[in-house]
């Protein structure tokens, strides 16, 4: 279920060492720079496009509107790029499919993705987990040692703003396991819908914890423009309220300018849709 590592994560790069925070516990630290060739930014592009709407059901979804294909996808799928929640929609859109790309060509998991096209309002947020990744061999056969991780996402991409996010995303992800079994049958409903069964099979192997075990593992990122990454305010973070604190993965990812990279990547998606 797990592709090779995108040419789109070239630029993400992992500074070593870390960071640590207030309680002694390890923060991974990465750098993304934006990509320089145009195919590889094309790449990306079509990645959201895709996580949003497949190339294929494009042009049966606008027929009756009256809109070309980019402007379909701007219009009723990708959130705004100015005006109400749009720009903060995109920006907490943008570091959850990051993060996901993180979990899954990083740390090896496979990460269902279809929510994004299940919005009904594309300048909406998506409750429950943000993340969720999947590691196992075999859906009819459990194991143990199978994981599912959980991951809360809070960005940051513009220059200007205040609090720490990696706080907010630690404090949230204490929430997760409460949410984690709607997440869960939400993710399974959607692939239904697509007419994925091994990923429906995937998804009900850990829909039971107490009778078929596995290991349950948690995360908490923060996605930041380089002008506020803040590496002392980082540092003060702390876990010790998180009722998982000895599981919990913390995560820092910061870049240049990462909310014009958004945009640019969603401009991009619908005018080479």
């Amino acid at each position: 279920m797990i592709s090779g590592r995108p040419a789109y994560l070239g630029g993400l790069v992992k500074q070593v060492p870390g960071l640590a925070s207030a309680d002694g516990d390890a923060i991974e630290v990465w750098a993304i720079a934006v990509p320089e060739d145009a195919a590889v930014l094309s790449s990306w592009a079509a990645q959201f496009r895709q996580t949003y709407c497949l190339d294929e059901e494009i042009d049966e979804l606008r027929d009756g509107t009256g809109l070309s294909r980019r402007d379909y996808l701007l219009q009723f799928v990708f959130p705004a790029e100015n005006g109400g929640t749009g720009p903060a929609t995109r920006s907490g859109d943008f570091a959850e499919l990051l993060i996901s790309d993180y979990v899954e060509h990083i740390l090896g998991f496979w990460v269902p993705r279809w929510k994004y096209a299940d919005k009904t309002n594309p300048n909406e947020s998506i409750k429950g987990v943000d993340v969720v990744g999947f590691l196992l061999n075999d859906p009819t056969q459990p194991q143990p040692s199978d994981q599912l991780i959980a991951f809360e996402v809070k960005a940051r991409l513009t220059p200007t703003g205040n609090g720490n996010r990696l706080q907010d995303a630690i404090k949230d992800s204490g929430l997760d396991y409460t949410r984690l079994g709607y997440t869960l049958n939400k993710a399974k409903r959607l692939l239904r819908t697509r007419g994925n069964p091994r990923g429906m099979k995937g998804v009900a192997r850990f829909q039971n914890k107490a009778d078929r075990p596995f290991e349950l593992l948690f995360g908490a990122a923060a996605v930041l423009n380089d002008a506020i990454y803040n590496t002392d305010m980082i540092q003060a973070s702390t876990a010790a309220g998180h009722p998982y604190q000895s599981d919990l993965q913390l995560l820092v990812i910061h870049g240049d300018d990462l909310m014009r990279l958004t945009h640019a990547l969603y401009r991009r998606a619908a005018d080479e849709a």
